[in-house]
């Protein structure tokens, strides 16, 4: 473990480089899950191996920089998170700059799905969006993840941890994996953690290793008062030593990776996505045959669906092209016969009022030209009149265009078309 650490002064970038009494000890470390993950368990999930070339340009060299460029590069991450560098971060910047190049390329390929996600949920309770970068070194950003201890998702989140924050775990749905409501569930977590130790080096870690582990090392560590990440560094449990300094580490690479000729890799995801409510319990092939999809890219897209069923009532997510697909061929895809068999008999929600309304809007839309409709999903305190004015129409032309007849109520969740 690393003895002590001193800052330097003497140096013009003093107030953001540590160093240690004894570079060997910087091995005393465990890597971070994301961080064990390989380029082929990577390349699994997202990758378009057509392109697999384009992972890194073989004409640029491995690079490194002295001291004071990465300091720099450091403090031009706008952050109030303290990313100072050491040895131990040194070490981690060079394993995502040279050793994992491939890797960072193809978690480069998928971020631009996920990190608006992460944003979203961080923004929602103000917290610091370069936490962002957790799922990379907890998961190397894949939600099909699952750590030797039984942690699951983006978050890679415990059973016992993700039902505390409202995760919902059974048989068919694990929420560990569903980006955004994990994504929730590890922001209020965080925020919880902030909140009891004032600091995020600290609160960064009792995500790790437990708020316990963390407060049994401040205890030891002698410092209870002004207590941080690298004054309990060496009291913290060995797999929690490397958590920090690989989080600071992802910062880095996340934001410099052009520098170290990293090219993002082409990730098998949708540019856009929507989400429906489903009617009836679903197979994804049942999807799949309908909507031109294969079941491969519906379970990248819904991962907490652990049986490929969507149970009735729950939110599905596809491609937006596919939105319209679906809903037009809802009854048709409930009643279908999934290409892996049956498993159970069907279950759907009203099955004679859903039939009569997609009764009414078939025999009404065979006259009528459906290219370039436009769908609204409802969401909680929407209502008819609102949408009516957020685009330009009515009310009635709204009842008509989803076969509502003369009903005004509308259930968040559900898509309808408002062109």
């Amino acid at each position: 473990m690393l003895s002590s650490f001193m800052l330097l002064s003497s140096c013009m970038f003093a107030q953001n480089v540590v160093t240690t009494n004894d570079d060997d000890k910087v091995e005393d470390i465990d890597l971070p899950e994301g961080m064990l993950v390989s380029d082929d368990e990577l390349m699994e999930d997202y990758v378009n191996k057509e392109n697999l070339h384009l992972i890194a340009n073989p004409s640029i060299r491995d690079l490194s920089y002295d001291d004071s460029l990465l300091v720099s590069r450091l403090l031009r991450i706008p952050t109030t998170i303290e990313m100072p560098l050491n040895n131990v971060t040194r070490k981690f910047i060079e394993q995502y700059s040279n050793k994992r190049k491939r890797s960072v390329a193809i978690m480069l390929g998928s971020a631009n799905f996920y990190m608006p996600i992460f944003e979203e949920a961080l923004e929602r309770y103000g917290l610091p969006l370069e936490l962002k970068y957790l799922p990379v070194i907890e998961s190397g950003l894949r939600p099909s993840a699952t750590s030797r201890v039984g942690a699951a998702g983006l978050w890679q989140f415990m059973i016992h941890t993700g039902k505390r924050y409202g995760l919902e775990i059974n048989t068919l749905v694990d929420e560990r994996r569903d980006p955004v409501k994990s994504s929730d569930a590890a922001a209020r977590y965080l925020k919880d953690l902030y909140d009891m130790f004032g600091d995020w080096g600290l609160a960064i870690s009792a995500y790790n290793c437990g708020e316990g582990n963390v407060q049994k090392a401040i205890l030891r560590s002698g410092n209870t008062e002004h207590a941080d990440f690298w004054t309990v560094y060496g009291r913290l449990p060995r797999e929690t030593r490397g958590y920090m300094p690989a989080f600071i580490a992802a910062n880095y690479i996340m934001n410099y990776y052009c520098d170290h000729g990293i090219t993002p890799y082409e990730a098998q995801l949708p540019a856009e996505s929507d989400t429906v409510r489903v009617k009836a319990e679903l197979k994804l092939s049942q999807i799949a045959a309908v909507c031109g999809l294969s079941v491969e890219e519906l379970r990248a897209l819904n991962p907490q669906y652990r049986r490929d069923i969507v149970p009735m009532g729950y939110s599905l997510r596809l491609p937006s092209s596919s939105v319209e697909a679906y809903i037009t061929h809802e009854l048709e895809i409930a009643t279908s016969t999934p290409t892996d068999g049956n498993i159970r008999r069907p279950v759907v929600e009203d099955p004679e009022d859903w039939r009569q309304a997609t009764a009414r809007n078939n025999k009404k839309g065979r006259n009528r030209n459906t290219t370039g409709a436009k769908y609204h999903m409802v969401r909680d305190g929407d209502t008819l009149g609102g949408i009516a004015t957020k685009y330009g129409t009515t009310v009635r032309k709204l009842q008509a265009l989803n076969g509502l007849g003369k009903k005004t109520g509308i259930r968040a969740g559900r898509s309808i078309r408002v062109k």
